[in-house]
């Protein structure tokens, strides 16, 4: 059986900090650096011929250490060190260039900047408990900068800025909102069975790989189990495949019926499923599929006129008695269930209780070729 390896999209969605994946972030990070970097370049020029020569050797200071940063971020295993040390300095940047005496009124449109950059750097939550504090003070040194509020041409210059920096943070917080909301729903739809509801194979497989890397840390075992509809092809060629997706929603809610909360059960495509039993012997594995299998054969379903009766078989491979690796697992797995067809269908086989231990050797080695 094929078992390609899946990019596991919840955790991935889990360690994505804003709409941009790490690798992306990164490269965004030092695309800053270096834009930001040559900028302070010119506007140190700029600061040291107004006069302004401790402003000029900071901004100097600081795109020297942006552009160490370029290089040293194409392998840094700390980006999020590296992209908080740069929006808090660029930020408190902003608002010392907004406190100097001379300061043009142009300087204060970086407040409009900071949201942007914190959002889409850090992500909705990060990025308002950063640019919200020095979103605020930059409205205050502009206030000040203001001078008495004394004039409708002054409180028309308040009320723009800081109408605009409002809607600024609002809009943005708005759409990482329904970003997020989005990509949940996309991830969702990228890893389930638009018929059953079930997880698919992809998210099955990425669900498998990670139990065997848990396990493997924790010492606990636990088993793979591929289940298939007996004779499910007769129950399209004779009621339809209507009736045919009724059945497979039907097992599909039998399925989740009787499983444990800590188990994992997917549609891996037409009439297979495949199960993950989390801490269980070989012994219970067997016992529970057992009463799975009888609990589906001893079920009715009712589909217009006709009552529909099915039986199902299965396949169990235990991990690490039967293999160690995902393929090996499903190899096993998958001979098992071949076996239970072959004798008959509606049964549960496994390489413990097939003939003899000798016939587990040969199954196990089989699979690891």
């Amino acid at each position: 059986m094929n078992t390609p390896h899946h990019p596991d999209l919840g955790a991935a969605l889990e360690r994505s900090r804003s709409g941009l994946r790490d690798s992306h972030r990164r490269s965004l990070t030092r695309l800053l650096f270096v834009i930001t970097g040559s900028a302070l370049v010119v506007f140190a020029c700029l600061q040291a011929m107004n006069g302004f020569w401790w402003v000029a050797f900071g901004e100097l200071t600081a795109s020297s250490l942006l552009f160490f940063g370029v290089f040293r971020l194409r392998s840094s295993p700390h980006l999020q060190q590296w992209i908080y040390g740069y929006l808090v300095v660029l930020f408190a940047f902003f608002l010392v260039i907004m406190l100097l005496p001379d300061a043009s009124v142009s300087a204060f449109v970086w407040v409009l900047m900071m949201p942007v950059l914190a959002y889409l750097l850090l992500g909705k939550r990060e990025g308002l408990i950063l640019s919200a504090p020095f979103m605020l003070l930059g409205g205050v040194i502009y206030f000040i900068h203001l001078g008495q509020v004394n004039s409708a041409y002054v409180v028309i210059d308040l009320l723009n800025m800081t109408l605009c920096a409002v809607l600024m943070l609002t809009f943005i917080h708005m759409y990482e909102i329904r970003r997020e909301e989005a990509e949940e729903r996309l991830v969702e739809l990228a890893q389930s069975d638009f018929l059953t509801g079930l997880a698919n194979r992809s998210s099955f497989q990425s669900t498998l790989t990670r139990t065997i890397a848990e396990c493997d840390r924790s010492g606990s075992g636990f088993a793979l189990v591929i289940m298939d509809i007996d004779h499910f092809k007769l129950v399209n060629d004779t009621l339809g495949h209507d009736a045919g997706d009724h059945v497979l929603r039907d097992v599909a809610v039998s399925l989740t019926e009787r499983l444990r909360t800590t188990d994992f059960v997917a549609r891996l495509g037409g009439e297979e499923f495949g199960l993950i039993l989390r801490d269980v012997k070989p012994a219970h594995a067997y016992e529970l599929m057992d009463e799975l299998r009888q609990r589906i054969a001893d079920r009715e379903l009712a589909y217009g006129d006709a009552q529909i009766r099915i039986t199902a078989s299965f396949g169990v491979a235990q991990w690490p008695e039967h293999g160690r690796q995902a393929e090996t697992l499903f190899c096993v797995a998958d001979r098992c269930l071949y076996n239970s067809k072959s004798a008959g269908r509606n049964r549960v086989a496994a390489p413990l209780t097939a003939k003899s231990d000798g016939y587990l050797s040969d199954i196990a080695v089989q699979c690891a070729r």
